[in-house]
């Protein structure tokens, strides 16, 4: 069984909610809807959290987690977070071009006017 089949099914048997089940660790209901569909692993600390919250060994827990997975959804977590910096570069960039063409037409402006009052 996988470990996000294990978790849905630990969390079945306790009666709780993905709500409940992420104020019992912290998190989110999102982060563990995302544990249960297999889009993300729990981190380390995460995982001994839920290991004592069900009162399971650790082993029993993830054995049966694919390794390859976990390598490609924190791949993919690095690249929306890059994605997302990238982003936050290009518009911090794009807010001071628009500055600085809003000042030259300020400037503009303020030299036709003293022309023309001139």
């Amino acid at each position: 069984m996988k470990f996000n089949e294990k978790l849905i099914e630990l969390r079945k048997a306790k009666g709780l909610s993905q709500e409940e089940l992420g104020n019992e660790l912290g998190v989110s209901r999102q982060t563990i809807s995302k544990w249960e569909l297999g889009q993300s692993y729990p981190d380390f600390q995460k995982l001994v959290l839920l290991s004592d919250f069900f009162n399971i060994s650790l082993d029993k827990l993830i054995k049966d987690i694919d390794l390859d997975d976990v390598r490609e959804n924190n791949q993919s977590d690095e690249k929306v977070s890059k994605m997302y910096e990238d982003f936050q570069t290009a518009k911090t960039a794009l807010n001071y071009l628009l500055n600085f063409f809003a000042f030259i037409g300020v400037v503009g402006m303020l030299v036709i006017i003293a022309l023309i009052l001139m």
